[in-house]
């Protein structure tokens, strides 16, 4: 059975296909079987509403079953920003140190100690005959106040764990399991095979 994760981003996808990989499925990206996610908007209000999009819009473009997260950040301080607007907090095609830039000006503008913060990773898996499996699954922390490690992607390094490192100093294998997108990944792999054979 093949699986195709809707996503262009390589760290994402190195994510899932480790996981995803020991499901006894072929994991395969979008860009490995030439379809585009350009032409997908991510028009919901929810992590879920994005996930399912990108989930369909693959599925209905392949013809296989489709993976697709919509994860995020959501900083107290600032009433949830960046939330589902996270990939794009510093403008379309923002690099991550503009958006851990920007995030970190905002909080020393508010001037606030409180610092908690979540990541939230939203997974809706789609089949071919409809069917829709969704998992939702947080991490909590806090943000730093100044990026610290050199792994990850995103706001991984100035996001503190409860270990006290950022998600950019932990090596993958560590962070892969308490992730946001980790803990997701490992929760569809419970119900999977209730699913699989459809």
């Amino acid at each position: 059975m093949k699986l195709i994760l809707a996503t262009n981003n390589n760290e994402k996808s190195r994510e899932m296909q480790t996981i995803l990989s020991n499901l006894g499925v072929k994991v395969l990206t979008a860009r490995d079987i030439g379809v585009s996610l350009d032409d997908i908007e991510e028009t919901g209000k929810t992590f879920e509403e994005n996930a399912r999009i990108k989930a369909h819009a693959v599925m209905k473009k392949s013809g296989f079953p489709a993976i697709a997260d919509d994860s995020g950040l959501i900083v107290d301080a600032l009433n949830g920003e960046p939330g589902i607007y996270s990939a794009r907090y510093a403008g379309p095609g923002a690099s991550d140190q503009k958006k851990i830039e920007k995030l970190l000006s905002r909080l020393n503008e508010l001037n606030s100690t409180n610092r908690q913060a979540h990541f939230v990773c939203a997974i809706c898996l789609v089949y071919p005959n409809g069917q829709e499996i969704f998992v939702t699954e947080k991490c909590y922390g806090k943000i730093a106040l100044s990026p610290k490690g050199k792994s990850g992607f995103g706001y991984d390094p100035i996001f503190i764990t409860e270990s006290g490192k950022t998600f950019a100093e932990l090596p993958r294998e560590e962070k892969d399991k308490i992730s946001h997108r980790g803990k997701a990944l490992s929760k569809l792999a419970e119900v999977f095979p209730n699913f699989n054979k459809n």
